[in-house]
């Protein structure tokens, strides 16, 4: 079987003593393509140089919503040009958060609004963080129309918004969360959405799933999310796996034959 963590931070310092034991004990449980999500200036630039070290990891460059008041002129042009690179395979995380409202709403959503731009220059895809504000980032998108899709990452918002997300052209993420032990909302959420429609993540070091609870987590936890969206739906392991990864290789535009 073959998975792919659509969002991971093996940049971050978490990983700094074992990076490669880590890296390794995915590649040894299946997920064999991993998407590297810059959070910042500096934390993009270690995503790149982590995908130009290891021949399966990619990288996504941006600037966390929390962090949306330090993004400046400067900022967005160097952000500009990381995405050029060609192991660059998206634009995020980016978006809004309305939870922690660690940078002024107007000041997120004006970022958004600038990654978004830089998405659409490069046409490459949206990895959108919408914590609390779902509904507000859907209809940025709607708005602005970006060019090459994307995918709303750790999905907990609800069905309805799932179907309208679906239908710009985007999907959703599924992380360690929904193995959570009080999660039966989000499962109940996620059992009613097209598989087809469905990737996988672990949001690495966060949300490790509910057996590694109150651990760090990392990528070679996805089969564990992969069993349990499996579990929802019905299906084999074997079939989620191939269709979630058909799913992310289409969305990152990631060549068929790379595993």
């Amino acid at each position: 079987m073959l998975f792919v963590e659509t969002h991971t931070h093996l940049d971050f310092d978490e990983f700094d003593a074992d990076r490669e034991e880590v890296i390794k004990r995915a590649l040894d449980a299946g997920v064999r393509i991993l998407i590297n999500v810059g959070a910042s200036l500096d934390s993009s630039k270690r995503a790149i140089e982590l995908a130009h070290k290891y021949p399966c990891i990619f990288a996504a460059v941006s600037v966390h919503p929390h962090d949306s008041h330090t993004v400046d002129d400067k900022v967005l042009a160097e952000i500009d040009e990381l995405a050029s690179d060609l192991r660059v395979v998206a634009i995020g995380e980016t978006g809004l958060d309305f939870y922690r409202n660690l940078s002024p709403q107007e000041v997120q959503k004006r970022v958004f609004l600038d990654f978004i731009a830089i998405a659409k220059k490069h046409n490459k895809p949206l990895i959108v963080h919408s914590r609390d504000s779902t509904s507000e980032a859907i209809s940025v998108i709607a708005e602005t129309k970006p060019t090459a899709g994307g995918v709303f990452h750790c999905y907990s918002s609800s069905v309805e918004n799932a179907k309208r997300i679906f239908q710009l052209g985007f999907l959703v993420s599924v992380a360690g969360n929904i193995t959570f032990s009080n999660a039966e909302k989000l499962r109940s959420k996620i059992a009613q959405l097209p598989i087809e429609n469905l990737m996988l993540e672990t949001d690495s070091p966060y949300l490790a799933p509910q057996q590694y609870r109150g651990k760090r987590c990392e990528p070679a936890y996805i089969p564990l999310v992969a069993s349990e969206v499996a579990r929802l739906h019905a299906l084999s392991i074997e079939t989620v796996a191939e269709i979630t990864t058909k799913n992310a290789k289409r969305v990152f535009h990631i060549s068929e034959d790379v595993h």
